[in-house]
């Protein structure tokens, strides 16, 4: 092998081992959330080193800002990659589909709104916001595109949607579900789907749905 090929070698084993560095870190995460997490927990779970953890991530924030930016890439890269024929409210359920089953496996840790500290954190990074901005962008103009469609209610503003959706993605009926209802992931992901964007109220025969003001 020449110089050229041990370089190569040397670059895609630290990227591997840098891949086994975030996906621990997800489930860590997970488990313990932000602030009982530690370098040598990660370490650990990696079974590497805390001075080779420290060759990839200078600290925990960076290590997390880094899991939270390639958790931002994958939905991005989904996104981009379904069929163009493909309807606004098909888009955003097949894209929370994508997103319960990252969590069901373990590698969606939280919502950065649920730790202050998080939020400031991830605010600080330019690659953070760069990303979350984009797909909020994105996914506002596939809830415009429905509702012109009627296929979500014209009456609920943009953000009480969008919202309401992304807190989808960290519902603790997820977890009850699968501990207490003893369902499946498929299961699960089918009911959270359906309570998403059907509801649990049944339609009574000429009963109107409540009204909100539009901005």
């Amino acid at each position: 092998m020449g110089v050229l090929g041990k370089l190569r070698f040397k670059d895609q084993a630290f990227k591997l081992r840098e891949d086994a560095i975030l996906d621990a870190t997800a489930r860590l995460l997970a488990v313990k959330g932000f602030d009982l997490i530690t370098m040598d927990d990660v370490a650990d779970e990696v079974g590497l080193s805390k001075p080779s953890l420290y060759k990839h991530f200078k600290s925990k924030e960076d290590l997390v800002t880094e899991a939270m930016i390639r958790l931002l890439d994958g939905a991005l890269a989904y996104m981009d990659e379904l069929p163009g024929e493909l309807g606004p409210s098909a888009r955003l359920r097949s894209l929370l589909e994508w997103v319960l089953r990252v969590r069901l496996s373990g590698g969606l840790p939280f919502l950065p709104s649920t730790s202050p500290h998080v939020r400031a954190m991830l605010t600080h990074s330019l690659r953070y916001v760069t990303r979350a901005l984009k797909l909020h962008r994105m996914l506002d103009a596939i809830v415009t595109d429905a509702k012109k469609r009627g296929e979500l209610r014209r009456e609920l503003p943009n953000d009480v949607i969008l919202y309401s959706y992304y807190a989808r993605t960290c519902d603790p009926a997820v977890e009850y579900l699968r501990i207490y209802g003893k369902y499946g992931d498929d299961a699960i992901v089918e009911q959270m789907l359906a309570v998403c964007f059907a509801g649990i109220a049944g339609a009574a025969p000429g009963e109107a749905g409540a009204r909100f003001p539009s901005r």
